[in-house]
Formats: structure tokens, C-alpha cells, sequence
């Protein structure tokens, strides 16, 4: 058997390892999740999320004690002014060249991992990478910039236990300095009470009823119930236009989603085929019957910058044509349905695809995002909707760090497109990274905006329907989030990547899922009596509910509309129950 130093045999030195993984699991067993972020470029970093972690001199003030080179680099340490220690990675000629800490990751286990990252000159995208023994997880992602510290936050989960080597890697060769590192280990238990604490802060609301007589004298023991009118929180569906002939489909959609984004049919190839020839026959008969039955409906979408989703009338098209055609389009598909719809996908995909910038220049977004403003000027909220941006912390075009700086570009150039500017994430999870999610949305929150989930659906496969529920539950239970919609349009054919029912309209096991999830948040019905001074308290899902108070000595009842809303404190409402 191999040996090493101190004669301790590999597998001796795998126990050791893995007792003292376990003995700094339970250390920050009792640790609360840390949603804090910085999206600014700061001059000096700050200290390391959960003192580190598991990482040794996380915070480099003892130099570079438990760090080293990784990929033959050179590193050394350096201060600045105010005496802050950090390492530098010098003299690189490989993009993986870096600083590196050994680890020994717990399995089964979440971990968040944060670090501050800048370079020598200009900018470039670092990524965070653990090698273990079978693989290289990417971890996160941040445009580091020369001249001050940037925050990268990003996590993985460790399926099984092992070694693992932390280590960062860029596209660029310049030197990379990295300070205030932590990689923080949380059993499922741990992420699951997270987000508990999480929904009852966010999601819920202590009410307090006091029924009185019309004396005001307190009454104890008056019955009282609370039926709900409606759940605050947004979840809907993608639809596809099936559901205009087909009965089944529409109970089966109506009685789950308050929101609808319409699959295909409001997209310029499908609203205008031929030039000039534009039909909104199907889309209109679908906002006509999501009218009906209460269902919102999200604008999807104006323009899509990939260059291949374009109407094929429209991708050859030379610059003064394209540019009336677009025109054209934009007024025609907005004015049409202002006042209509509570969102607008204004332009799709525009980090990882550039069709109009390439063709009208760098602005072309901004320029669209102005004049849709300005063609539906109500409450829609405007939205840059994109993919990767939690699904991929390897996707380096997607990082929640690019996806704010294009934003930043879209409202810098034309500062009214700031109001009602929202940010979409559309959610084509493969196998999900959950702490990389929490912490993409961590940073993304820090702009201060409407997040919305906008196209939810996770690859087949035997787990499709528990990794649906993981990220369900984690989009749910961040603070940040406002909206949840699912990319699960139902078509006799097949669904783009995921159905939540057969043709049949049985619920699959990802149905199921979304059903009891449905139940679970939805604005329930409560009943109790008042106690000795007329109170009656209940944690209540944020919505509307409808309140009955009676009393048994009383011939008559009173109700009213009770709104449950994010505030802080607990709410009391005063409910006189007139003799």
C-alpha cells in the first residue's frame, strides 16, 4: 500500500481527513445562511463569509500558511496600504494558474463558496473550479477588474466524500490576486431549515384579529374564518395555443396557474410569417381566455436576439429594412397588447446572442427597451430574459456579474428604461446546482429589482421530478423572488423538455410535484375562536382572505377583506361584531 510522510497509509489518511471534515461540519452546524452579496467593486475586501469555512488562513493574514500553486504557477503574498494581506498569482501562462487549498468535502453535502478576486490590468472573468477525484465542478463566476476587489459567490454540492483542491482559473493571463475565501460546508437538513426560515419571513405573516362589540368590549370565544380570495405569490405555466381546442387542457391549466406565458405564439415569427402580413388571431384568443379566468399574462417576447429565431423573411434582410420591419413589429406587438399583459420579455437572450446589436450596434437594446416603455407606459414590468444564469456557473457569458452589467448598460445609456426594469431568469436546469442557484440570487438581489423564474423546466432522466422540486422550493423560498412560470406547454407531440402531465391530463411525477407545492403555498382556509380578550392570531400565507367573525350569544355575523402583505411586524386588525 502507498505510503506517506509520517508513515500513515493513504487509506489512514482519508479517516483522519474525513473525521476532521466531520468535526467542522458539526462546528457550523448552528450557522444561518448568509444572503449577503456585493455586486461593487470595492477597494478593499471583506472579511471571508463564515470566518472561511472549512478553508485554513482564508483571510491571508498569515501569509500563504495552507495555500498553494496550482498548475505550476508562481504566488506570492502582498499587502496593501491599510496593511490587508492577500496572494497574488504572478507571471501566468495558463489561464488554471492560481493559489489552491486542499479540502476534504463531506458527501451529501451543500457547500457556498465566496472569494475577492482582482487582477493586475483591465478585467477578466475568473471562475472558481474544485477538482475532485473524478472531476472539475465549476463553482461561480466574477468579472474581476484591476484597481479594486470584486465578489464572486457561488457554491456546489459534494454528492460523495473525497479530497478536493480549490483553485480558480480566467480567460486571461494577467495576474490574479485573490483574497477573503470561504467554502462552507451545510448538510440537506441545514439548506432545507434555510429555507423554512426563509418563506416564514418572506412568504408568511403573523395576523392578529380582535373581535369586539359595538361597545368595543372584547369577545371571547367568537368563532371566526378566514377564506382565502387569492395567494400573492405569482406561479404559472407556459401555454401553448392546444389550449384553445381543447377542454381538458383548459380545466386542467385554470384551476393551477395564476400567470401564463404563451409558448410560441406571440413571437415575431409566428405573429408576422410574411412581410407585412401579420396574425394575431391565435395569440388574442389566447389572452381572451386567460381574461376569463383570471390569468395573467406575460408578454413573450418582442425581439429575440438569436439569429436563428428570427423570421426567415427578416435575417437577411439589409440594414434600412430590417430596421423599418422592426419598428414596425415593436409598435405593432406592444401597442397591441399595452395595458394587457404585467410583463414584456423585451428582448430575449441578449447576453448570449447579439442579432440586432449586431446589426444596429451596441444600443440596439437599449433603444427597444426605451420604446417599449413608451408604448405600454401602465405597471408591465420590462424584462431581460435569459438563460444559464443560475443553471451554469461555467457559462462565463451568463454570470449573474455579466447579466448585471449588461443591465447597467441598457439603463446607463437611457436612464428612463430604469422604471419597471425586471430581471429574468429562465431556468433550463440540467442536473441543479442548488447552492450555486441560492448564490447566483444572493447577487442578483443586490440590484434591487423584480426576479422572476421565468421558464422552469429540469432534463428527463429518473430524477427529473426531485430536482424539480429542489428548485422550485429554493426559487420559493428566496426573498428575492417574486414570480415563478413554468416551461411546461403542453402539446399533443410532446412538450419542449418537460410535461407535468400525459395527453390524457394525468398528472407525471414532476405534476405531482407541482400540485402538492400548489397546495403547499396557496393561501389556505383557517378557522378558530377568539381567546378571553378577543383575539385570534394564525401565520398566514401573504394574499387575500375573506374574514367571518360570530358569536354564539349574538344573532348576527360581520366579514370583511383582509389583505396579508410583506411588511415588517405582525399585522392587527380590529373586527366589531355589532349587536
Amino acid at each position: 500500500m502507498t505510503k506517506v510522510d509520517g508513515g500513515l497509509t493513504m487509506a489512514k489518511l482519508a479517516f483522519w481527513l474525513g473525521w476532521i471534515a466531520l468535526l467542522q461540519g458539526c462546528m457550523v452546524k448552528a450557522l444561518p445562511y448568509d444572503y449577503s452579496a456585493s455586486i461593487e467593486c470595492l477597494p478593499e475586501p471583506l472579511e471571508p463569509q463564515y470566518g472561511g469555512g472549512i478553508l485554513r488562513n482564508a483571510d491571508f493574514n498569515a501569509g500563504l500558511r495552507g495555500w498553494s500553486p496550482f498548475g505550476y504557477s508562481s504566488i506570492a503574498e502582498s499587502k496593501s496600504a491599510s496593511g490587508n494581506g492577500f496572494a497574488i498569482a504572478l507571471n501566468r501562462s495558463r489561464a488554471y494558474q492560481s493559489v489552491s487549498q486542499k479540502v476534504y468535502l463531506q458527501g451529501d453535502t451543500h457547500y457556498t463558496l465566496s472569494a475577492w478576486l482582482q487582477v493586475s490590468d483591465g478585467s477578466a472573468d475568473v471562475r472558481a473550479v474544485v477538482k475532485t477525484a473524478g472531476d472539475f465542478v465549476h463553482a461561480g463566476g466574477v468579472v474581476a477588474k484591476a484597481g479594486c476587489w470584486s465578489m464572486l459567490k457561488g457554491g456546489l454540492t459534494a454528492t460523495s466524500p473525497g479530497p478536493a483542491e480549490l483553485y480558480f482559473e480566467s480567460n486571461s493571463t494577467v495576474d490574479l490576486w485573490v483574497d477573503s475565501v470561504s467554502l462552507n460546508p451545510f448538510s440537506r437538513a441545514e439548506w432545507s431549515a434555510h429555507r423554512a426560515e426563509s418563506v416564514a419571513a418572506s412568504r408568511k405573516k403573523t395576523v392578529r384579529l380582535q373581535a369586539t362589540d359595538s361597545s368595543g368590549n372584547p369577545l371571547p370565544g367568537a368563532a371566526v374564518s378566514l377564506d382565502a380570495v387569492r395567494t400573492n405569490f405569482p406561479l404559472g405555466a407556459a401555454m401553448s395555443r392546444h389550449i384553445l381546442t381543447n377542454s381538458a387542457y383548459q380545466t386542467w391549466f385554470a384551476s393551477r396557474f395564476a400567470v401564463a406565458t404563451f409558448e410560441n405564439e406571440m413571437k415575431w415569427y409566428s405573429t408576422e410569417p410574411s412581410p407585412g402580413r401579420e396574425d394575431y388571431t391565435v395569440p388574442d384568443a389566447m389572452l381572451a381566455f386567460a381574461k376569463s379566468n383570471g390569468i395573467a399574462v406575460r408578454g413573450h417576447n418582442v425581439f429575440w436576439d438569436q439569429p436563428s429565431q428570427q423570421p426567415a423573411w427578416v435575417q437577411s434582410l439589409p440594414y434600412p429594412q430590417l430596421l423599418a420591419a422592426s419598428s414596425r413589429r415593436i409598435r405593432s406587438v406592444v401597442s397591441r397588447y399595452a395595458g394587457q399583459v404585467i410583463a414584456w420579455d423585451v428582448v430575449n437572450e441578449n447576453l448570449h446572442f447579439s442579432f440586432y446589436e449586431n446589426k444596429f450596434g451596441w444600443d440596439a437594446s437599449t433603444a427597444f427597451y426605451a420604446a417599449a416603455r413608451l408604448l405600454d407606459a401602465g405597471s408591465a414590468l420590462m424584462f431581460m430574459n435569459e438563460f444559464n444564469t443560475l443553471e451554469q456557473p461555467g457559462d462565463m457569458a451568463a454570470l449573474p456579474a455579466r447579466y448585471l452589467q449588461r443591465l447597467r448598460q441598457i439603463v446607463a445609456a437611457y436612464p428612463e428604461n430604469g422604471a419597471g426594469m425586471a430581471i429574468g431568469l429562465e431556468g433550463h436546469f440540467t442536473n441543479p446546482n442548488i447552492p450555486y442557484m441560492r448564490a447566483a440570487l444572493d447577487t442578483l438581489a443586490q440590484a434591487g429589482i423584480p426576479i422572476w423564474l421565468t421558464e422552469v423546466d429540469v432534463a428527463g432522466g429518473p430524477a427529473q421530478a426531485e430536482h424539480l422540486e429542489e428548485v422550485l422550493r429554493e426559487a420559493y423560498a428566496h426573498p428575492a423572488v417574486q414570480g415563478i412560470v413554468l416551461w411546461s406547454a403542453w402539446r399533443p407531440e410532446g412538450c419542449y423538455v418537460m410535461c407535468l402531465t400525459d395527453n390524457n391530463f394525468k398528472n407525471l411525477p414532476q405534476g405531482d410535484v407541482v400540485d402538492r407545492l400548489i397546495a403547499e403555498w396557496r393561501a389556505a382556509p383557517r378557522a378558530g375562536a377568539t381567546d378571553e380578550e378577543g383575539f385570534y392570531e394564525a401565520d398566514l400565507v401573504h394574499g387575500e382572505y375573506k374574514v367571518t367573525v360570530t358569536h354564539p350569544a349574538l344573532n348576527n355575523s360581520v366579514s370583511r377583506s383582509v389583505k396579508v402583505e410583506l411588511e415588517s411586524g405582525s399585522e392587527h386588525y380590529f373586527i366589531d361584531v355589532q349587536v
